[in-house]
């Protein structure tokens, strides 16, 4: 694949992340800040949080739904045309965000999020373009290790664009809540460019083959779970995994401005945070800290870690202080996560790989979805429930790990 082609595939991973890293200090600036004018200037404490679970929730569950279809329309059209319909969706959802901002509407700017979410399918689209052109095993994990690059660049470059052109105290009277979004879609335009003009198809024509609809499709993908023990003893453990982290990762941002006041600048910086921590464990620590320690210490480590980490946040006198558990929880996970994938992979054969990754965004973004808004519920009563149920679901994923982790086979595959 020729270099050209490359930069293009890790420039859209790069604006996949970017948006999402971008979009949470905005979406809660724009709904808990009085300030505001999408909500009424008198709307309670509880329907803001409502409201900000439900916006987030709606891009989850939008990404939830679409995933499976996004992904099966890229073996039958292509990497190349699903990329771009993928790209179309993201200038479309961007566009109704800007106007949903311009006309002061929530349910405009839900719609802008559902589209965005369900064609939010671009990250693994690209990682089976690199697949597809790789020669060998080396070649591979060196495209992967792109693939991570634009990750890693995505998550720390959308918190600082968008606490850069939505502060007056950096950019004076230029800044606006809207100016992100506009960036964002620029650089949506600039990507759709670059994959017209530099990116090709490797694999032959699939134009022949047809694509089957079926409305049910995302579910067999997840009751085929029931046929496959040893994925059923993996997932239950996981479920608990994204409770955790989705509870905190979602609500960090909204708590933050409850509590200390932040602004979309400091949220910006708290998504910094998060990115930081995380591009540099999955870049650089994975592989040590693997080859040292099994998957399955690596794992228990990580839900330990984390209930700390949730314990010291919710608990902190102080703001400042809050960014270290932050920071130590996305660190951890920049290791445990790909670990955790490690194993599914591991759990079955070749022919099954796409089938055993598209379930685990399956599971992630249902639970992502469901969780956000029943977090923005649970706000409405009391700003550090979600974190609570951080702290409950980390010790009882490490306590079911060992309950049900110590079968043969999944022994098998959590060891070193």
């Amino acid at each position: 694949m020729p270099i050209a082609a490359k930069i293009a595939l890790l420039f859209v991973v790069f604006v996949d992340l970017l948006g999402q890293g971008l979009v949470f200090p905005i979406i809660n600036a724009l709904i808990m800040q009085p300030s505001s004018t999408l909500l009424p200037h008198d709307a309670s404490s509880a329907s803001r949080h409502l409201s900000y679970g439900l916006v987030i929730g709606i891009f989850f569950l939008s990404w939830f739904l679409g995933a499976p279809y996004v992904s099966k329309l890229s073996d039958v059209i292509g990497r190349k045309k699903a990329i771009l319909i993928c790209l179309f969706g993201a200038l479309a959802g961007y566009a109704i965000t800007i106007l949903a901002l311009h006309l002061d509407s929530l349910w405009m700017l839900i719609l802008g999020r559902a589209i965005t979410g369900f064609t939010a399918g671009n990250q693994p689209i690209a990682q089976a373009a690199m697949v597809d052109a790789s020669t060998d095993d080396v070649d591979r994990a060196r495209n992967m290790g792109y693939i991570i690059t634009g990750v890693s660049i995505g998550m720390v470059g959308g918190p600082l664009l968008g606490g850069l052109l939505s502060d007056p105290l950096l950019i004076g009277q230029f800044a606006s809540l809207a100016l992100p979004f506009w960036a964002s879609l620029i650089l949506v335009i600039v990507g759709i460019t670059l994959v017209i003009v530099f990116f090709e198809d490797v694999k032959p024509d699939t134009a022949g083959e047809k694509f089957v609809f079926r409305p049910t499709e995302i579910f067999e993908l997840l009751w085929r779970i029931t046929k496959k023990p040893l994925v059923m003893r993996i997932t239950a453990v996981f479920l608990f995994f994204h409770i955790t982290n989705v509870m905190f990762y979602v609500f960090v941002i909204n708590y933050m401005s409850s509590r200390f006041g932040y602004g979309s600048l400091g949220g910006s910086m708290i998504m910094l945070t998060i990115g930081a921590a995380l591009a540099f464990s999955s870049t650089f620590l994975v592989a040590p800290t693997q080859r040292r320690i099994s998957k399955r210490a690596i794992l228990i480590i990580n839900f330990l870690v984390w209930a700390a980490c949730s314990t010291i946040f919710v608990t902190s006198p102080y703001a400042w202080l809050c960014f270290v558990p932050v920071f130590v929880f996305y660190f951890v996970f920049g290791i445990s996560y790909p670990t955790f994938l490690g194993i599914y992979s591991s759990s079955v054969s070749d022919a099954e790989q796409g089938w055993v990754m598209g379930m685990t965004i399956a599971v992630f973004t249902l639970i992502a979805g469901t969780s956000s808004l029943l977090g923005g519920e649970l706000m409405g009563f009391d700003i550090g429930l979600p974190f609570y149920i951080s702290i409950a679901s980390a010790l009882l994923g490490a306590a079911l790990l060992q309950w049900i982790w110590r079968t043969p086979d999944v022994r098998a595959i959590t060891g070193r």
